[in-house]
This record gives C-alpha cells, sequence and structure tokens, in this order.
C-alpha cells in the first residue's frame, strides 16, 4: 500500500491539524492500530454526518470499539487512499479540512469523495470527534474503473 499523504512533518502545526495528518497518514498506510490510538476513549466519528450506508440511525461511532468496527466496514476494504487537501482551516481545539479522498477498491474501481473533514482534539492531543461532510450520491456519481 502506498501513502499519498504528504505534510510538512517539522511545521509547526495546530494541535487539530496535526491530527488530521496523523489520521490520513495511519488510514493511508492501513495501519487500524495507529489510527485508532490517534482517538480518545470516547471519541466519536461521524463518516460521512448523518444517517449512511455505514450508520443508520445517523449517531456516529464511539469509542474504540466502535471506530475500531468502522474500519473494518469502510477502511479494511480499500486497497490504497490518496487524500489531497486543498485547504485547512484551524481554530481552537478544532481543524476543518476540504479536500478530496479518492479510493480504489477492488475490482479496479476508483472513486473521489470531495468534502469537508472536521477534527476536534482534548488537551492531549488526542481526536475527540471527527466529522465528514461528503454525500454519497456526488461521490458515488465519481466512480470508475481504472
Amino acid at each position: 500500500m502506498s501513502v499519498q499523504v504528504s505534510w510538512d512533518v517539522d511545521a509547526d502545526q495546530p494541535p487539530a491539524r496535526l491530527a488530521s495528518f496523523r489520521s490520513m497518514t495511519s488510514v493511508a498506510a492501513g495501519d487500524k492500530d495507529a489510527w485508532l490510538a490517534l482517538f480518545a476513549p470516547d471519541a466519536v466519528v461521524e463518516d460521512p454526518v448523518g444517517p449512511s450506508m455505514f450508520d443508520e440511525p445517523g449517531k456516529g461511532h464511539r469509542g474504540h470499539e466502535g471506530i475500531g468496527a468502522f474500519w473494518d466496514l469502510t477502511i479494511a476494504h480499500v486497497e490504497r487512499f490518496e487524500f489531497v487537501i486543498r485547504d485547512s482551516f484551524a481554530a481552537g481545539a478544532e481543524c476543518a479540512n476540504v479536500g478530496t479522498i479518492t479510493t480504489y477498491l477492488p475490482g479496479s474501481y476508483r472513486v473521489d469523495t470531495d468534502g469537508v473533514f472536521v477534527y476536534r482534539v482534548g488537551g492531549d492531543g488526542l481526536i475527540t470527534s471527527m466529522r465528514a461532510f461528503w454525500e454519497t450520491d456526488r461521490a458515488m456519481a465519481t466512480a470508475r474503473q481504472v
């Protein structure tokens, strides 16, 4: 699995932006344990926000067990990830990244998901909330064989 995330590890970054970059790097590397270690024990992941095929009630995936199950349901089935963050806005303990996540799926399919990806961290730098704002129909309309 090739890692397609690029960021300046030497630059001074706000804690939430740093956590978001570490999250993307762990996902791109396929490292579930490293990814889960970035989250507080009571963290919530909403990806996407609201009811979806990954979270029918739309209440998010909670705690390491729920977030780990989300990985197994979604991330584990992707052959490769590429993250392109076009802009990032950090304020307080949060960071909103605007960009595209490209996923390469079994059967030589590629899907581009445009969205806004919001991370919140606690005082210890661990992610307490990750909320991904993207539209399933828009993402699926980009599906194509490569």
